[in-house]
């Protein structure tokens, strides 16, 4: 089980990666940040980057105001 966000729960699966998850989870923001427990994942990891059993994963999206 991947934890995301301290509240979401998804059922993990072997060779899973940050990108399977986020297309799971329908974040399709353009600025995102994504961190495995204290590691901060870059984008360009996202699609070999594979999650284990257990993982904490937060997911943010950025935004700007004025």
């Amino acid at each position: 089980m991947i934890t995301v966000n301290n509240r979401d729960k998804l059922e993990w699966r072997e060779g899973m990666t940050v990108q399977d998850l986020l297309d799971e989870m329908g974040y399709s923001y353009t600025l995102i940040t994504v961190t495995v427990g204290d590691h901060l994942v870059p984008e360009e990891e996202w699609d070999h980057f594979v999650l284990e059993d257990g993982a904490d994963v937060g997911v943010f999206h950025l935004a700007h105001g004025g």
